[in-house]
Formats: structure tokens, C-alpha cells, sequence
């Protein structure tokens, strides 16, 4: 695919494709991709859609997860995730960048940048991952202006509302808010941090009819479970956020270490994609050809044909 061509571009928008992909009957996986080439890889092996996670943009920015990036550093991601996959984006939100009319400016950049979804989470600033510990929530009223703002100011996004609230008060507290969340116009939550299975399915059972999101994030507080596991406990949504950006970091790690050690990298040619493999993935000899029959050398009339 080349997204230069009009007919490689959907007609839909992204949003009603990320709906219709929840109202097939299985669970929606979504790989966190957290650049271009990522999320072609994506494609390629078969997913339908893919997740720009927070903490993997900051990470491959040097930065820490904290609120520190902006919208329009995000919109960057979203571009060329986007533009290189064709596939409908989940974006991190986080906060939604300040309250509400800085949330609808987020929603309308998204939308902009080709964003299919976003979730914003009710924690206030400087936010952290949902899986460490200290984390301090927004008062739920407040969380819940922001998501009225969100739907307010969307066409076509779908809007997720996160809540942290499992660590600091509860199930109880957990559902409450999602309650809330939902009334004010979201279109599926995503409780973060559960501890279990038990918590899982409790949560799920609380909310039956809203579509939940899981988060199935590596070194955290949830064990590991499949998406099939997710998606027995209630869940229509799983993310893998990090993963990607993890596994190509250790990579790069292991790369330098070589290279420092054996004077090159001659060594781990094995562990590399190859050249052909890189232009297959990216498409090049379509970019080529799609140049070839656009580009055309023209001898203007009345010079020497020499």
C-alpha cells in the first residue's frame, strides 16, 4: 500500500472502522506500535488494528511517562502510524492535555492527525503509568466534564475513559466512576491495574454492557493472560502497549554492545531484518512504481532532439 494513492486511502472514517471492528463477536487485539514500521509490521501479521501507548511514545522520545509530551508531538505519532499502517489507531490521551476545551482541541487534533480512537484516564498531573504505585485521581466530576467535552467535540472518534481508580479505592470506587464516565458519553472503559482474574470478571459483571478494554502490559500488576482469557472474562478490547518498543529496545541494546565489542556488527547479521525484507515491508517498489507511471521525462516541443 501506498497511502500516495487516493484508492489505498479508506472512504470510511477511522472511527466508524474501529466500531466495526468491535462488533465482530471476537476480541479486538491491538498491538502497541509505536512508530511506522511497527505498525506496518502489524499489518503484515494480521492485525486489524494497533495502540499509540504513552509511555512508548516518551520512551523512544528518552522522556518518562509522565505528561511531559503535547498534542501535537502525539499528532506526529499518529501521522505516521496511521499513514504507514491504513489500520484505525487507539491513541493514549492521557489526562486530555488540561480540562475540557484542551480536551476537545486534543479530539479535534486526533481526528485530524487519523486517529480511529483515544482513551483519557481520570488521574491528574504529573500522571504515571497506571501500574505504579502513588498515583493521584481527579475528582471523578471533574473526570467525567472532560469525557462530555471529548464527546462533544468528536465526528467520528471513539472515546475510551481509563480509570486508576482500582488501586486507591477499590472495585467499588472502580465501577462507580465508570458509571459515571459512561453516562457523560463514553463509549467503553478501560479499568487499569486489575490485580486477577477475580477483579477482571467482578468489574465485567458490574458493567455488562459497556465494552471493556484490558491491558495486558508487561513487568505490571496484571499476571499474564491471553486475549482469549480476556476475552471469556468479558472483555471486547486488549492492548499489548509497550511490547513492541521493549522488545526492539533490548535489540538495539544487544546491537550497541556488539558493535562496541567486536569493532562492528558483522556478528549479529543474523538478528537483523535483511535489506529485501525492510523494502518489502515498507513497500518500496510500490513507491517506485507508482512513481514510474506518474513521472514521465517530457522534450518540450521546438528543441533539438538531440
Amino acid at each position: 500500500m501506498t497511502y500516495l494513492r487516493a484508492q489505498d486511502i479508506p472512504m470510511r472514517s477511522a472511527g466508524e472502522r474501529f466500531r466495526s471492528l468491535l462488533e465482530r463477536p471476537r476480541i479486538l487485539q491491538i498491538p502497541g506500535a509505536h512508530n511506522g514500521l511497527a505498525a506496518q509490521q502489524a499489518k503484515r501479521a494480521g492485525f486489524d488494528s494497533c495502540y499509540l501507548s504513552g509511555a512508548a511514545m516518551t520512551a523512544s522520545m528518552g522522556l518518562p511517562d509522565l505528561g511531559i509530551i503535547t498534542v501535537d508531538e502525539v499528532c506526529f505519532f499518529i501521522r505516521q502510524v496511521a499513514r504507514a499502517s491504513g489500520l484505525p489507531v487507539l491513541v493514549d490521551g492521557d489526562t486530555g492535555y488540561g480540562e475540557a476545551l484542551n480536551v476537545m482541541h486534543m479530539v479535534r487534533s486526533f481526528e485530524d492527525a487519523g486517529a480511529a480512537a483515544v482513551h483519557i484516564e481520570d488521574q491528574v498531573l504529573p500522571k504515571k503509568c497506571g501500574h505504579l504505585n502513588d498515583k493521584k485521581l481527579a475528582d471523578a466530576h471533574d473526570m467525567a466534564a472532560k469525557v462530555a467535552a471529548a464527546s462533544h467535540a468528536r465526528r467520528h472518534l471513539f472515546v475510551i475513559a481509563r480509570t486508576d481508580a482500582a488501586a486507591s479505592e477499590g472495585i467499588d470506587g472502580a465501577v462507580a466512576r465508570a458509571k459515571l464516565y459512561v453516562e457523560a458519553g463514553a463509549d467503553a472503559i478501560f479499568p487499569e491495574a486489575l490485580h486477577n482474574a477475580e477483579m477482571f470478571r467482578e468489574f465485567a459483571a458490574r458493567m455488562p454492557d459497556i465494552p471493556l478494554l484490558a491491558n495486558m502490559t508487561e513487568f505490571g500488576r496484571t499476571p499474564f493472560f491471553t486475549a482469549s482469557e480476556f476475552e471469556a472474562m468479558g472483555y471486547r478490547m486488549v492492548i499489548w502497549p509497550v511490547t513492541s518498543l521493549r522488545v526492539s529496545a533490548k535489540a538495539v541494546e544487544t546491537l550497541y554492545a556488539a558493535i562496541r565489542r567486536d569493532g562492528g556488527a558483522q556478528n549479529c547479521v543474523d538478528a537483523m531484518q535483511t535489506r529485501a525484507e525492510l523494502y518489502d515491508t515498507i513497500d518500496y517498489a510500490g513507491f517506485e512504481a507508482l512513481d514510474a507511471t506518474i513521472v514521465k521525462t517530457i522534450v518540450p516541443k521546438g528543441m533539438p532532439q538531440i
